[in-house]
């Protein structure tokens, strides 16, 4: 099947058998990083400039990683560091990185829409790193390889999202991603930090952090996106742990089998407690290693998916 997205902007705009081709893709990408020689010719010759507005570790080098590791050259610029602090508009810094020919451009901004903006502008291809509060689709589909490959399917599964869901890209893009690969998702949280209408992206809203966790085959926690919050909902952050945290205590109302996921990065004793974080249950340094091959596997597919290219 061929890739045809000139960019990855969001989940909502990838079909079932798109996604599908990420996954696959991306499985094969995992072999390569396993290799004591971690490089292959497939993108030599292009040039991925990772264009990142807010603070990022391990969306930033898992994308460097991967341009590397197909042999592409990576160039990492930073807002504070570029012409925008003189007044550059991000249209014209954008122009300018496109006069000196990239192939792609990889894009996190704090304003939601920023990717679509410039994909429809540029010849290079835009992936979107993370936008606002709107989408984080490499997320997203790294979380979905993580749990296909520790469960086998997505089909069916219980997905449990808690936490500051308001504010988090995350949530967004896996609660789209998980429905549309026919999981249920069900989310908890404070009721400030519950979004209106976060229904019509397809989950479910639990009454209570317990009832979100019950028979759950896997529980995502979030951290508070305090860099967003005008306001704290709850008076510290003890409190917030005691009534939203996942414990051990929690996690025993889930599946025998769950996992646990987490974006990163992790505010121990916040969102989780320690020993879950690092318990047998957690599947969270999975995530960060997947994210390298799914990484890989949209530089891959963008720039020609295998048509022009060399993987061996």
């Amino acid at each position: 099947m061929p890739f045809d997205k000139k960019d990855i902007l969001d989940i909502a705009s990838l079909s079932v058998e798109d996604i599908q081709l990420i996954l696959d893709t991306a499985e094969s990408m995992r072999e390569i990083s396993e290799r004591p020689i971690k490089k292959v010719p497939a993108l030599r010759g292009k040039t991925v400039v990772l264009f990142f507005y807010e603070p990022s570790t391990r969306t930033r080098l898992s994308f460097d990683l991967a341009a590397k590791r197909l042999s592409a050259d990576s160039v990492a610029i930073s807002a504070d560091m570029s012409s925008l602090v003189k007044g550059e508009t991000l249209l014209d810094t954008a122009r300018n990185i496109e006069a000196m020919r990239p192939d792609v451009v990889v894009l996190r901004h704090a304003y939601s829409g920023a990717p679509q903006f410039l994909a429809g502008r540029l010849k290079a291809s835009v992936i979107n790193a993370g936008d606002g509060t709107h989408a984080h689709p490499s997320q997203a589909l790294l979380d979905m390889l993580t749990v296909r490959r520790k469960k086998g399917t997505l089909q069916g599964l219980k997905i449990a999202i808690v936490g500051d869901i308001a504010h988090s890209r995350v949530a967004r893009s896996n609660c789209v991603g998980f429905t549309k690969m026919g999981a249920q998702v069900v989310m908890a949280g404070p009721p400030t930090m519950i979004p209106k209408g976060i229904e019509t992206l397809g989950a479910t809203v639990a009454p209570s952090i317990e009832d979100a966790m019950s028979d759950a085959d896997v529980i995502m926690m979030l951290r508070i996106q305090k860099e967003r919050l005008k306001k704290f909902s709850m008076s510290t952050e003890r409190e917030y742990a005691r009534h939203f945290g996942l414990n051990r205590q929690r996690v025993a109302l889930a599946r025998q089998d769950v996992v646990i996921m987490h974006p990163g990065p992790i505010n121990r004793g916040v969102e989780i407690a320690p020993d879950v974080a690092d318990g047998p249950h957690s599947i969270i340094l999975d995530q960060v290693t997947n994210g390298v091959a799914v990484r890989m596997a949209l530089l891959y597919l963008v720039l020609g998916g295998g048509r022009h290219a060399d993987t061996d």
